[in-house]
């Protein structure tokens, strides 16, 4: 069991809220029994990571005892690594639970909504995830959400969020799917990431960026829960999906496609995209392409899974078990052939369609699809950084880089199913989880 020792000024009580968290104390000193601090590199024993002002100032060999006034967190019976990013994430409204989100649809709104996904981000933080990319929600929601905790205002993971996915009409992601004439006028009117050809894409890229998206999402193909778009082929053109990108590029936003069909990621790769995920079927073509543009897949292993079993279940629409059965089939032995050949692959879990909190589960996937355990969490914190242009901040315990630190009670290298239980969280320098209980408020 990870030991709580920590100097009282660190002692957070039940009723202290998030906004009192917000200042990082000037220096913490964080002696863990082993180290993982550069994910891929053998592991360091014992060690002290010395935190300042959020970030990290220094590694010392062996346990040093705090000077000058710092605090104490006593993590010396731990294994300590860098906190975990998942790579695809929807964190708005109702997750994991479609049958409730379903039956709740007509009661709920925008505000309530928002405050779901606040319980998201809480239960991923305390999962260990203290950096996620959103890819889908209310673009102006996710803004605020973002800022909130850039600003220490609540308690969450640092969010990259992309707003709403960009689509075709009658496309994954087109909101008027499958709903009555009626109805399918109105959401049309409003919605904002509709787009046919070219130049309508690239207008739709800017009034997303216009909202707060930090990077682009669109669907190079359908999906499974799309209600009726038509299978998981291509669904955009080439010529529509170079618009999305080089306009993106163009505004300092990277680029994720949405894709399944291998020509939809075939297209996208091409066009210059910076990530696929799913990537449910891969030919070899594809692989091929994948090495030569130096793209990084997000393969959301726990996706398919997770929406077969809901689809199976009664819990999603009866045009969804048909994609749903041949995603399933098929994404297992395109995700081993992309592991044997060598593509970068960037941890992603599509946490939504499974339950926020649960993110962790992908871990043992990747193993089973044949990653080391060492190359799995590299994937959820260097690789991914490096996904996300975030790696001179994220990704590693080094000195400049955020004190985003993680400790779990056991190696995970001999069995990383033990990062499914995360003891102790710290991001950028304020400690969020200790002894496996939450700190500040909401203390459950």
């Amino acid at each position: 069991m990870i030991r709580k020792t920590m100097l009282a000024a660190l002692a957070l009580c039940a009723g202290t809220s998030a906004l009192a968290q917000t200042a990082p104390a000037d220096v913490r000193y964080i002696q863990a029994g082993h180290l993982l601090d550069r994910p891929g590199q053998a592991p360091r024993g014992a060690s002290t990571v010395i935190v300042r002002d959020g970030k990290v100032a220094e590694i010392r060999d062996g346990f040093v005892a705090p000077e000058g006034g710092a605090e104490l967190v006593d993590l010396r019976s731990a294994w300590v690594l860098p906190g975990l990013i998942d790579m695809h994430v929807h964190l708005w409204g109702i997750g994991g639970d479609p049958m409730r989100a379903r039956v709740e649809a007509a009661d709920r709104d925008d505000a309530d909504n928002m405050v779901t996904a606040i319980a998201n981000m809480r239960a991923t933080l305390d999962a260990g995830f203290t950096t996620v990319r959103d890819l889908g929600g209310d673009p102006r929601g996710m803004r605020a959400l973002r800022q909130a905790v850039a600003g220490g205002t609540i308690p969450g993971p640092t969010i990259v969020n992309a707003g709403k996915m960009l689509t075709v009409s009658g496309g994954h992601g087109d909101a008027a799917n499958g709903k009555r004439a009626e109805f399918a006028e109105v959401i049309r009117e409003h919605q904002l990431n509709i787009c046919d050809g070219p130049v309508e894409c690239a207008r739709a890229v800017r009034l997303q960026v216009a909202m707060g998206a930090e990077v682009i999402k669109f669907g190079a193909t359908g999906g499974v829960l799309s209600n009726v778009s038509g299978g998981l082929g291509r669904a955009m053109t080439p010529e529509e999906m170079r618009a999305i990108i080089d306009t993106a590029h163009g505004l300092g936003r990277r680029v994720a496609a949405h894709s399944h069909a291998a020509e939809g990621s075939k297209a996208a790769l091409a066009a210059g995209v910076d990530t696929i995920d799913h990537g449910t079927f891969l030919d070899d073509e594809t692989i091929a392409l994948f090495k030569a543009k130096g793209a990084w897949l997000v393969p959301t292993m726990m996706a398919p899974r997770a929406a077969l079993a809901q689809a199976r279940g009664g819990m999603l629409p009866p045009a969804t078990i048909s994609k749903a059965e041949a995603a399933g089939a098929a994404a297992v032995e395109s995700h081993r052939k992309a592991i044997r050949a060598g593509v970068k692959i960037a941890f992603g879990t599509d946490t939504g369609v499974s339950r926020h909190g649960d993110n962790a589960q992908e871990f043992a996937l990747m193993v089973d699809a044949g990653m080391t355990p060492a190359a799995a969490i590299r994937a959820a914190t260097l690789d991914a950084a490096d996904a996300l242009g975030m790696k001179a901040e994220l990704g590693s315990l080094e000195p400049g880089k955020w004190a985003d630190v993680i400790a779990v009670a056991a190696d995970p290298l001999a069995d990383v199913r033990r990062l499914e239980k995360v003891d102790f969280v710290m991001r950028r320098g304020i400690v969020h989880k200790l002894g496996g209980v939450r700190q500040g408020f909401p203390a459950n």
